[in-house]
């Protein structure tokens, strides 16, 4: 599995996971809870969801305050960690260290942008729909914008909706 701190759309594995836990009845089962996820309200989303799940090193009838104890822990290790790194990483640059893999810089750029773009186009080919709706109807961008926020529907970002979103999202698909 992917890290800890991403989140279910990112993590095709774990969602594989918990679809196939369902289908079977049964819990998924994890070593860490760490493992499952380092963010409290996912591991309270999963609970208060009824999706079942065993933590190993914690056993099969834990407390859920104690999962969410964990959970709390888990989650402030994630920002400890980033702390930590972003030091060490300032630390070396302020050394004049170079840092990243230089030797494919271009090729590692490449995938990288063609990896966003990909997520971008798939994030608007789900919302296109609703959008084209909204047009059909004569709405302008702004308006389509509010409706899509007060809907709650989030950006690919997880951000508000303005104009110049929608705009982008319409051009995308054009």
């Amino acid at each position: 599995m992917k890290s800890g701190k991403l989140g279910l759309d990112d993590r095709a594995g774990l969602r594989d996971a918990l679809a196939k836990a369902k289908k079977l009845h049964c819990p998924v089962i994890v070593s860490k809870l760490d493992r499952l996820s380092r963010d409290v309200a996912f591991i309270s989303g999963l609970m208060a969801n009824g999706v079942p799940f065993i933590v190993a090193e914690l056993g099969a009838d834990t407390d859920p305050f104690i999962l969410h104890l964990f959970a709390a822990l888990s989650e402030k290790e994630r920002k400890l960690i980033s702390t930590r790194t972003k030091a060490a990483l300032d630390a070396l640059k302020a050394q004049g260290a170079l840092l990243g893999n230089r030797t494919n810089l271009h090729e590692a750029q490449a995938k990288g942008q063609a990896s966003n773009a990909a997520k971008a186009s798939e994030f608007a080919a789900k919302v296109l729909p609703i959008i084209s709706q909204y047009r059909a109807k004569g709405m302008a961008l702004a308006a389509v914008a509010a409706e899509l926020n007060s809907i709650g529907v989030k950006t690919a970002r997880g951000g508000q909706w303005y104009p110049t979103t929608v705009k982008n999202v319409l051009e995308m698909a054009a």
